[in-house]
């Protein structure tokens, strides 16, 4: 599919360093043109690792605003949050004024995060980037197959999750409709254990990352590990 663009990487440290890359000119064009950085971050180890490296990235750290794709009901200092692994990662590295970085307040329960995170979000445009990862399932945040997704036009930012397949079964995720109002969207996929996924996402199989359809297309640094069955050659 023309709007879904492969970027097929040696290695995860490939992955990784063509992330910041990525993420760091993406910044500084949106800074340039808009004054500010609008990027919503994903969880998982990928991730944790970009995040890392982009401690010591040269930007106007001053102009980021830090959103995030979704979050595990848990105490606000338990490290399974997300918001913990980027601040232990990044956040609490750089100089990005705190105000500025919207914490998902699942500590709450889904229900009432949910909502205070739409509320949050109501005046705010399209996101500049959105990062996401991809589980072996074909989730992605807090979207997994036979949960509510959020695609309709009237589906709210955030969504209430109550069951998802693995613990913590509670948790808050930017809806598919919301994760698409975005200037770009890239997915970070590293491991062999994503192979599968991949494969069943290539073959236009629907799956919950599918359900989200920006505008201007999906970008995917992919590990080569994860393309070898099929299609190695792109």
């Amino acid at each position: 599919m023309e709007s879904l663009r492969w970027h097929v990487c040696a290695t995860t440290s490939e992955v990784c360093d063509r992330a910041v890359t990525w993420i760091v000119d993406t910044a500084t064009e949106a800074i340039a043109q808009r004054g500010i950085f609008r990027i919503v971050l994903a969880g998982g180890e990928t991730p944790r690792s970009v995040y890392e490296n982009l401690r010591g990235a040269v930007t106007d750290w001053r102009a980021w605003e830090v959103w995030f794709s979704d979050e595990r009901c848990l105490a606000m200092d338990d490290p399974r949050r997300n918001n913990c692994m980027a601040e232990t990662a990044l956040l609490g590295h750089v100089t990005i004024p705190p105000e500025q970085i919207h914490v998902i307040r699942a500590e709450r329960g889904a229900h009432m995060a949910a909502a205070h995170y739409c509320a949050a979000l109501v005046d705010v445009p399209n996101f500049d980037l959105v990062l996401l990862g991809l589980g072996e399932d074909g989730h992605t945040a807090s979207l997994f197959p036979d949960n509510e997704w959020g695609e309709s036009p009237g589906a709210p930012d955030a969504l209430a999750v109550y069951n998802a397949p693995k613990l913590p079964l509670e948790r808050v995720s930017l809806s598919a409709r919301r994760l698409a109002r975005a200037r770009c969207v890239l997915f970070l996929v590293s491991g062999i254990g994503k192979r599968a996924a991949v494969d069943t996402w290539r073959a236009g199989t629907r799956l919950p990352v599918s359900a989200i359809c920006p505008t201007t297309g999906i970008d995917v640094l992919v590990e080569q590990v994860c393309t070898e069955t099929s299609y190695s050659h792109l």
